[in-house]
């Protein structure tokens, strides 16, 4: 059996597509592209596909990530470009890997997001961001299937700062004051959501956009916190394939003639 890894977008108007939602358009994805794909065993059998940490609907994301099974070896990259020609545009795959190590949920520790504040003005954004930075602790609420829910934002902050507007990863218009805020969150328990750290920048400061928030995941992996950076996750299958033989490969070489 052979696994690949996938890393897609969801960019435009398709970021508000639920996961539900992007879960029925792969399944017809991996259909129309033909793909040997493994399933599961049971009265209700299902392609083995495994996704991890899906973005929030209404939040893009160029960094989403999910394993696949196959029954047959197939090429990760021409695998890639039939499955991106068979999804809509805005859900698209951009990378595949051969999965040569295990672990890759485990090495989803944290997320870079974008926030993009239109309406805000970059002195006023700055103000809020340093009056959330340097508070112990930044209590927000949020309703959950349970109630209402309060907890403690502050802790999975790695860091939030302004950031400069050019080159940033959501569409929106330019004719007004538009604050860039760059977000590194830690997956943790609760999970803390770009909206909630929004909640928090208004409960210390008193930040409250006049428009909703244009939110971008811009990449999600291990966390270091020496360099406080997130590294890339698939990284690891890319260093073993360049230093292991394919299987495939091996197996010829075992039975060629000496």
């Amino acid at each position: 059996m052979q696994r690949i890894r996938l890393r897609y977008t969801k960019r435009g108007r398709l970021r508000f597509t639920s996961h539900r939602d992007f879960q029925r358009a792969f399944e017809r994805a991996l259909r129309r592209a033909e793909v040997p794909m493994a399933y599961s065993a049971g009265f209700t059998p299902h392609p083995k596909v495994s996704y991890a940490n899906a973005a929030p609907t209404g939040t893009g994301s160029e960094a989403e990530y999910l394993e696949i099974a196959l029954t047959a070896p197939r090429d990760p990259e021409r695998l890639r470009v039939l499955l991106d020609e068979s999804l809509p545009t805005g859900l698209d795959v951009v990378e595949a890997v051969e999965a040569r190590t295990p672990g890759l949920a485990d090495r989803l520790t944290a997320s870079v997001w974008e926030l993009r504040l239109a309406g805000v003005d970059a002195a006023e954004a700055e103000r809020a961001v340093a009056a959330f930075n340097g508070a112990g602790s930044v209590e927000v609420q949020r309703l959950t299937k349970n109630g209402m829910r309060t907890f403690d934002a502050r802790p999975a902050v790695a860091s939030l700062e302004s950031a400069d507007a050019h080159g940033s990863a959501a569409d929106g218009p330019t004719d007004q004051p538009c604050a860039i805020l760059r977000l590194v969150v830690r997956h943790v328990t609760p999970a803390v959501r770009p909206d909630d750290v929004l909640s928090g920048l208004r409960a210390v400061a008193d930040l409250a956009p006049p428009v909703p928030v244009a939110v971008t995941r811009l990449a999600q992996g291990l966390f270091d916190e020496e360099t406080g950076t997130v590294t890339d996750p698939l990284a690891p299958d890319r260093e073993a394939a360049a230093t292991e033989p394919h299987p495939a490969d091996a197996t010829a070489a075992a039975t060629a003639p000496a």
